[in-house]
């Protein structure tokens, strides 16, 4: 089947429609619907505030879906990826106890039980079988929650979605729990072509045994939907047959898949109506709610999320974490991970590239403001505005326009978060390690349009904002020299981010000068920034603090000294991994001064894509130094004797340019090879089974 022409806004609104849904049902996830009835009322509408939560908040339902799906950019693009590849995904992207999962323990989390199978060396599927965990185990919510990703790359493909859903659904679960994966796959699948919603369940069915219990689960509740006409009617029935009490574990798949299609069959297509009776019904209420706001996003498009009179997007705007051992990656939004989705989706069907915006804030999908928001310094005059708009794009069909009113000299600000916000940091919850996108040193570029009144000057900059010196600080603001520009002009601004002192940017965007009344619009068109920055990763600016800000932590403990000038790596048993930057980093260079303390293995790695991905330069206790490649597993590319004693400070630096990798000591070139297979990365500090002190780690730009 041909990709479907709106194939790109079709995924953007299954994105959103499946972390409207997480958002949604996340504050009171686990309640039973009588304490949901009683103490919320049926769910029309966010509840966060009542509950004194924030909406935004990292999870496992958003973090894996839009993590696992790249075991497709790391072994391939292919129709037939198998579940022992995506178990290595899982090993590169999970840091134990700390990203994507909920950490329950084994035998308690059908995930993390799964993950330390993998860890000790058995491949899944058998990693997840009932062999090895048992039914119970194996046959809890997880591997529904993850599978969207799958469906959104197989646009019309039903039977491709189910086949990657069970490969996925394997590295952790079997039995019933791989049938609801592919049951949600294959319909999510199939609602691009398809809307009848009888018909969906129908091609879901197609994918699993007939005799299974899920689609004995799915004949049930159709029947009485049928008789029963009230969705509280039918899910007492459920309640009776197919109820918590009937099934093992914390969360099992089948009631919750049962309120999945409970919603689908009573919501009869209304966004709305469907994700009231998946949260009101209660269990679990993020995951349900989930998956049926991508389908039903998939499934109608924009316009589905935007019907009735709730507004479902603009709380939300776009904004979502991915916490992963990638965390360059995690500050990310529905637009660019919509944008990765549909560039897998056209690679594996054998389609033309996708033709959207290169630039990481573009705006050329309807709605979109991806992150942006305004703020206003001066409290007397009208508050700014920020509306996605047709026009006023050099390189697209829409823009962001920001409405400003001017007063007292104070500029209004559009930005955008690239790091968390220190209270973010400090939240119960999925824990949030992460890096920042942006850095000292590197370039932003940014389109703008001025729309004012004839003969009229605003001035236009760009500005970034670097997280508190000191806890509980205000962020500390650069701005880049103002440019005055008229009606109906058009200018490309460039700036370079200054240095940071190794604290990392927290926010970026646009400032508009104006004089007092003055009043217009300023079209943001693109504003985007790439390659590899030149800067300092520690610095005075952490001298504050006990631990370092902006790195992402694989390492049992980390510490600061010196004023912020040193940090110390402690790692217990393996290999511990400190790493800061972001895929799209290609050419430089990397360097730090090292000195072991009974460390088995002290160095720098380059290239870095998780735990898991990365080429490392290492002090060995042995009295050697090697030259490490990792691509899922480790390889010795070469080694040298090199004496040293434990407490000396050594220079150790990498190189990348292209695939042509130089390795030093002490300015003493030890190893070269020139068939790189890693394309981009970032940077990690590496120490394994004791301690190592770090200094003087530098990035520089090649």
């Amino acid at each position: 089947m041909p990709i479907p022409p709106d194939y790109e806004e079709r995924v953007y609104a299954g994105v959103l429609g499946k972390i409207i849904g997480v958002y949604l049902g996340r504050p009171f996830e686990g309640w039973s619907h009588r304490r949901i009835e009683a103490e919320l009322g049926p769910i029309v509408d966010y509840v966060h505030e009542r509950l004194g939560k924030p909406l935004v908040v990292a999870d496992d339902d958003i973090s894996g879906t839009f993590t696992f799906v790249r075991a497709l950019e790391d072994h391939g693009v292919t129709a037939d990826l198998s579940a022992a590849k995506i178990g290595q995904t899982w090993l590169n992207y999970l840091i134990e106890e700390r990203t994507i999962l909920w950490w329950g323990g084994m035998g308690t989390s059908t995930e993390h039980t799964a993950f330390l199978r993998l860890k000790h060396g058995t491949a899944a599927p058998r990693s997840g079988s009932m062999a090895m965990n048992g039914q119970v185990v194996a046959e809890q919510i997880g591997s529904q929650i993850f599978i969207d990703s799958w469906a959104m790359v197989a646009p019309g493909e039903p039977e491709l979605a189910a086949r990657l859903a069970r490969a996925a659904a394997a590295v952790s679960h079997d039995g019933e729990a791989i049938y609801g994966a592919q049951v949600v796959a294959a319909m999510e699948s199939a609602a691009f072509f398809e809307a009848d919603m009888n018909a969906l369940i129908d091609e879901g069915l197609r994918h699993i045994p007939g005799e299974s219990l899920i689609a004995r689960l799915i004949r049930d509740i159709r029947e009485w939907h049928a008789d029963d006409g009230d969705w509280r009617t039918t899910f007492q029935r459920i309640e009776s047959n197919y109820g918590y009490d009937r099934y093992g574990g914390g969360c099992h798949m089948i009631p919750n898949h049962a309120v999945i299609i409970l919603a689908l069959l009573y919501g009869e297509g209304d966004f709305g109506e469907s994700l009231l009776i998946a949260n009101t019904a209660g269990w679990d209420t993020d995951c349900n709610s989930g998956n049926v706001g991508c389908l039903l996003g998939l499934r109608g498009g924009l316009d589905t999320l935007e019907a009735g009179d709730v507004d479902w997007r603009g709380p939300v705007a776009d904004r979502l974490y991915k916490i992963s051992a990638d965390g360059g990656d995690a500050v990310t939004d529905a637009v660019q991970e919509t944008g990765r989705l549909v560039a897998m989706g056209r690679t594996l069907l054998n389609a033309e590239p996708p033709s959207s915006s290169s630039a990481r804030y573009h705006f050329e999908l309807p709605g979109s403001v991806q992150g942006f928001d305004v703020d206003d310094d001066a409290a007397d005059r009208s508050p700014p505005s920020l509306h996605n708009v047709a026009g006023h794009s050099a390189k697209g069909e829409r823009s962001l326009a920001i409405g400003f009113r001017g007063g007292f000299e104070k500029p209004v600000r559009a930005g955008v978060y690239v790091f968390a916000l220190p209270e973010q940091l400090e939240e119960p919850g999925y824990h949030m390690t992460l890096s920042s996108s942006l850095y000292a040193g590197h370039t932003i570029e940014a389109d703008v349009e001025v729309d004012v009144t004839a003969g009229v000057d605003v001035g236009v900059a760009l500005f970034v904002e670097v997280y508190p010196r000191e806890p509980g600080g205000e962020p500390a603001r650069h701005s880049s020299p103002v440019q005055t520009l008229s009606v109906h002009d058009k200018a490309t601004l460039r700036w370079m981010v200054p240095q940071t002192d190794g604290l990392p940017v927290l926010r970026v965007g646009l400032e508009i000068h104006s004089q007092e009344g003055v009043a217009g619009t300023v079209h943001l068109d693109t504003l985007t920034w790439a390659g590899t920055p030149s800067c300092h990763l520690l610095g005075a600016g952490l001298a504050e603090r006990s631990t370092p800000v902006g790195w992402t932590d694989g390492v049992d403990r980390v510490l600061l000294g010196d004023a912020g000038k040193q940090v110390t790596l402690i790692h217990n048993e393996g290999r511990g991994l400190l790493i800061n930057g972001s895929r799209d980093w290609r050419d430089y260079r990397f360097s730090a001064r090292v000195s072991p303390h009974m460390a088995s293995e002290s160095g720098i790695a380059v290239r870095v894509g998780g735990m898991r991905r990365w080429y490392a330069l290492m002090l060995c206790g042995s009295g050697r130094a090697q030259l490490l490649q990792c691509v899922d597993d480790d390889m010795l590319i070469d080694a040298v004797d090199l004496p040293w004693n434990y407490g000396e400070w050594h220079d150790l630096q990498l190189s990348v340019r292209g695939q042509t990798l130089r390795a030093a000591i002490d300015d003493r070139e030890l190893f070269v090879i020139d068939d790189v297979s890693l394309s981009g990365g970032g940077v990690a500090l590496i120490n394994s089974e004791g301690r190592t002190f770090f200094r003087d780690v530098e990035v520089e730009a090649l």
